[in-house]
């Protein structure tokens, strides 16, 4: 592997699934990513031989720390309780040993908007921040992370709170409904709103993170979300994955050897 890279960092989504050596000390790739398509029947057998392969690419050896963000509440030595963006078979899995029996190495599976988080809490828009950030990605759905005092607080769901009168948060207010629903910038930056105010009124956050594709365009709906707490977009976008699994595989190297 790169000798500038500490740590190796892989993304799962439902299209592609990414990877990149790491360098901790800049928070970015120690070199190009490698992107490989999800198979088509993204079963667990399927995805852990990409995993593997991409791994292999870069001669990523066992010991090394090795994150992988995927697109469900991930916990050890528990199975998975549901999928949404890959195929129904991966409930009633073992995710994380699953990934280590399959690949030959130790790896540390994390929630990919936990992932994200991390990403922009260590490194990223929230670097430095004391206190409790809220990182929320904006896409399909709502993904969230809480991050304390720099301290992850894992497999948070907060897109699925219910807005009164409104539902499930993200159908409402994800980057989704706005294309569903064709609305303005306004107009979705009041729906964001509402959404936000009510993740105030519970945690009191002392930052907001938005990220997702369309947070690059956050300059044309920042203006109509109206909330207290400071909001800002995220600065690693797409990159928030891997160097933010990365990260996290490292701290939980260095919890087990302490």
């Amino acid at each position: 592997m790169i000798e500038s890279a500490q740590a190796f960092g892989i993304d799962i989504g439902g299209s592609g699934i990414k990877g990149a050596p790491v360098d901790l000390g800049e928070g970015k790739f120690a070199c190009e990513r490698l992107r490989i398509p999800t198979p088509e029947e993204a079963t667990p057998k399927n995805v852990a031989a990409v995993v593997k392969q991409i791994l292999d690419h870069y001669e990523v050896n066992d010991g090394t720390p090795i994150g992988i963000a995927f697109p469900a509440p991930v916990k050890p030595g528990r199975a998975l309780g549901f999928m949404a963006n890959l195929d129904q078979s991966w409930v009633g899995v073992d995710v994380n040993q699953l990934m280590c029996d399959e690949t030959g190495r130790e790896v540390h599976v994390v929630n990919d908007a936990d992932a994200a988080g991390l990403a922009e809490a260590a490194y990223g828009a929230a670097k430095g921040n004391k206190g409790l950030v809220i990182a929320t990605t904006l896409g399909t759905g709502i993904g969230t992370a809480l991050i304390m005092n720099g301290q992850l607080v894992p497999c948070t769901e907060l897109g699925h709170l219910l807005l009164e009168g409104k539902g499930d948060a993200e159908k409402y207010a994800a980057d989704s409904a706005r294309t569903r629903d064709e609305l303005s910038w306004k107009k979705w930056g009041k729906r964001l709103t509402k959404y936000y105010r009510l993740l105030e009124h519970y945690f009191s956050p002392d930052v907001f993170v938005v990220g997702g594709g369309v947070s690059k365009k956050h300059e044309k709906f920042f203006p109509y979300i109206q909330v207290d707490t400071p909001i800002v977009p995220a600065a690693l976008l797409n990159d928030a994955g891997i160097v933010g699994a990365a990260y996290y595989a490292t701290q939980a190297m260095q919890r087990h050897e302490a």
